[in-house]
C-alpha cells in the first residue's frame, strides 16, 4: 500500500495553542472515513487499525505517541478505540479533527446496527443474514488475533512489560480480577519499576526503529493546546448542552415517564461507569434491559451482541439495538418505527457525547504531563496491561465464535470459562483457519477478509 507520509522538514509549524493543521483536513477526512468502514473486531481489532494506518502506514504519530494516548483513553469510561480516534484526530487537526475523527468513527456502525435492527424486528433472522453473520464471526478472530500480536511486537519493549502482560492476562482471564483493579495495579507497578529500574522506560528516540521514515508527530514533539480553567469551563460548558438539551426536549415532548426519557437517562448513567469497555458493562447493561426495564429478553441481548460484533464501531453499540428493540415495543403515542428510530439514536447520542468531552477536557493536560517520568511510566504500565486486556478479549471471542456453549468453572480464587468440547462449531473452525491464512500468509487486508469470510459463511449455510 501506498502511504501518504510528508517528510517532516516540509509539515507545518506546531505551536502551543495553534491552529495549524498537521496534514491537510480533507486528507485527514477521507483517512478517518476509510478507517471507520474497518472498525470490525472490538476495540482489539479498531486498535489495530489506526495502528497500522496512522502509524505503520501513514506515519501520522510515533508508536510512543500513540501508546500514550492509548494509555489515558483506557483510564476512562466508554470505548476507549473511539476516544483514541478523538485524541489523534485533536492532535492532527485540532478541535474539528478529533470532533470529525470521533464521529466517523462510530456512523457506519451506527448506520448499520440501524438497518439489522430493523431487519430483526421486522423480519426476524434470515437464512441470507445468518449466512454472513456465520462467516464474519470467525474472521473478526483473526483480525483480533492480529491485534494482539501487533500491538505487543510494538508496545513490549522490555522482558518486564511482557510479564505485567501476562499477568494481566491472567488476572481477567484466570482469576476474574475486575478490569479497573488490573488497571489500577499496572498503573502502580509501572510507577515502582520507573523508580527502581528507570532503564526499563528508557524510550528509544524517533519513531520506533522500524526503518520508515519519521512520523510527522513524532515521540518527542509536543503538540497540545495549553490547559487552562477557561477553556475547561468552555468545553464542559458545551459538552453539558449538547449532552442534556436533546434529552430535555425528548422529555418534554413524550413525558417524563415515557421509554424515551426512561433509555436516555438510564444510557446517560451507563456512559459514566462503562470502565473496561463494552463486554465490562454488557452483565449491567444486560441485568437491566431484561430483568429492570423488560426492553428484550436475554436471548434477544445476546443477539444484540452478535449484531454489534459484526458491524464497525464499538461494541458498547449494543445499546443502541437494545433501545430500538424496547422503543418499538413500547412506542407510546408514536409509530413503532418512529419510536424505534427515536430511541435508538437518543441512546446512541447521550452513549457517545460523553466521550469527546473526556477528550478535550482532559487531553491537553496529559499532553503536558508526557515529561512526567513518573507519570509516563504509570501509563506505560497501563500500556503493556492493555496487550492482556485484548488477548483476554480475543480468547472470550474464541471461545463464544468456535463453540456454542460454556461452562463455568470455580477452584477457590480461580475462576475458568471452558468450552463444551461437544458444541464445538466446525464451519467456524473451517472459516477462522481460513481468516488466519488470509491475514498472516497472504497479507490480506481486513475489508478483503471479512468480504471473503461472508461468501464462505453464506455459502456453508447453504451446503451444511
Amino acid at each position: 500500500m501506498t502511504t501518504e507520509h510528508t517528510p517532516p522538514a516540509s509539515s507545518p509549524a506546531i505551536e502551543p495553542g495553534g491552529t495549524s493543521d498537521v496534514v491537510p483536513f480533507r486528507q485527514a477526512v477521507r483517512t478517518w472515513f476509510a478507517i471507520s468502514l474497518q472498525t470490525f473486531g472490538g476495540p482489539a481489532g479498531q486498535i489495530a487499525v489506526m495502528q497500522r494506518t496512522l502509524v505503520e502506514e501513514r506515519r501520522w504519530i510515533g508508536q510512543q505517541r500513540f501508546n500514550h494516548a492509548l494509555s489515558y483513553c483506557m483510564l476512562l469510561p466508554g470505548p476507549e478505540a473511539q476516544q483514541l480516534a478523538i485524541y489523534v484526530g485533536w492532535l492532527l487537526n485540532g478541535t474539528r479533527g478529533g470532533l470529525v475523527a470521533g464521529t466517523l468513527f462510530v456512523l457506519p456502525g451506527v448506520l448499520a446496527l440501524l438497518a439489522l435492527s430493523a431487519i430483526y424486528v421486522g423480519w426476524g433472522t434470515t437464512t441470507l443474514v445468518t449466512g454472513v453473520f456465520a462467516g464474519l464471526a470467525p474472521a473478526v478472530l483473526a483480525i483480533v488475533a492480529q491485534a494482539v500480536i501487533r500491538v505487543g511486537r510494538r508496545s513490549l519493549t522490555h522482558p518486564v512489560l511482557i510479564v505485567l502482560a501476562v499477568a494481566s492476562f491472567a488476572a481477567l482471564a484466570v482469576f476474574g480480577v475486575p478490569f479497573p483493579v488490573v488497571i489500577a495495579v499496572a498503573a502502580l507497578a509501572g510507577w515502582l519499576l520507573a523508580r527502581v529500574r528507570p532503564h526499563i522506560f528508557t524510550a528509544k528516540k524517533g519513531h520506533g526503529g522500524d526503518g520508515g521514515p519519521a512520523p510527522l508527530i513524532s515521540d518527542d514533539a509536543l503538540h497540545h493546546e495549553p490547559p487552562s480553567w477557561r477553556r475547561a469551563f468552555k468545553v464542559l460548558a458545551i459538552g453539558l448542552a449538547a449532552w442534556g438539551i436533546p434529552l430535555a426536549i425528548v422529555a418534554a415532548a413524550t413525558g417524563t415517564g415515557s421509554v424515551f426519557t426512561t433509555q436516555g437517562l438510564y444510557f446517560s448513567g451507563a456512559a459514566l461507569v462503562t470502565f473496561g469497555g463494552a463486554y465490562a458493562v454488557l452483565a449491567y447493561v444486560a441485568q437491566s434491559a431484561v430483568h429492570t426495564y423488560g426492553w428484550l429478553n436475554p436471548g434477544e441481548m445476546v443477539r444484540g451482541l452478535a449484531l454489534a460484533e459484526t458491524t464497525p464501531g464499538p461494541l458498547i453499540m449494543v445499546v443502541q439495538f437494545v433501545a430500538f428493540v424496547g422503543a418499538y415495543r413500547d412506542p407510546g403515542d408514536l409509530n413503532p418505527w418512529a419510536a424505534a428510530l427515536l430511541g435508538a439514536l437518543l441512546t446512541t447520542w447521550v452513549t457517545f457525547v460523553p466521550c469527546f468531552v473526556f477528550i478535550f477536557l482532559g487531553a491537553p493536560s496529559v499532553e503536558r504531563l508526557r515529561g512526567n517520568k513518573s507519570i509516563s511510566a504509570a501509563l506505560t504500565g497501563i500500556t503493556a496491561a492493555v496487550v492482556g486486556v485484548i488477548a483476554n478479549l480475543a480468547l472470550y471471542f474464541a471461545l463464544h465464535t468456535l463453540f456454542r456453549t460454556t461452562d463455568d468453572h470455580d477452584w477457590g480464587p480461580v475462576h475458568l470459562e471452558v468450552p463444551d468440547l461437544s458444541t464445538w462449531r466446525p464451519t467456524a473452525l473451517v472459516i477462522t483457519l481460513a481468516a488466519l491464512i488470509m491475514i498472516f500468509r497472504l497479507r490480506w487486508s481486513v475489508l478483503r477478509t471479512l468480504g471473503a469470510c461472508a461468501a464462505l459463511g453464506l455459502v456453508s449455510t447453504f451446503v451444511w
